[in-house]
């Protein structure tokens, strides 16, 4: 076992883990935070996507033990029922979504998206940024709307 510990959502947590757990396994295995979901196991479809230390990242295949010291965010640590995210707002307002399995990741990118390519979001870049995220249910037409819509609402934060 090795013990790792890390700021998840703003508040640090220690456990001790096999050192082959991944972090996404950790965050809904360890902690309950099931948001994170895990859809390819091979850093494909992007379901997985969360922040550490500012920056999205697969958590399925990042080991929790290299995340030591690290600041996670995922999406349950980005906004609440009451008060969403820009970015939530945004694909909720566009219809970004269908069935809700690859949201949470492509929420996590797209915020991921803006704080690196800015408010100002034209459909091609988008469209190129979420290459690694894949939706089964959409045409990514809502979901490029969404994005967009979500850029410039967080602008206005």
């Amino acid at each position: 076992m090795a013990s790792v510990t890390m700021i998840v959502n703003g508040k640090e947590v220690t456990a001790n883990v096999d050192p082959r757990t991944l972090l996404a396994q950790f965050l809904r295995e360890h902690l309950h935070l099931t948001g994170t979901h895990v859809g390819c196991d091979t850093s494909q479809c992007g379901a997985c996507v969360v922040h550490v230390d500012g920056r999205s990242i697969k958590s399925c295949t990042t080991l929790a033990v290299a995340c030591e010291g690290a600041s996670v965010t995922t999406i349950e640590g980005i906004g609440t029922p009451e008060h969403l995210h820009p970015m939530q707002a945004a694909f909720r307002e566009n219809h970004g979504l269908q069935c809700g399995f690859c949201t949470p990741g492509m929420i996590m990118s797209a915020i991921d998206i803006v704080n690196r390519k800015g408010h100002q979001l034209d459909e091609h870049t988008i469209r190129e940024e979420l290459e690694g995220n894949i939706c089964r249910c959409t045409g990514y037409h809502n979901i490029v709307k969404a994005v967009a819509a979500g850029a410039q609402a967080m602008a206005a934060k």
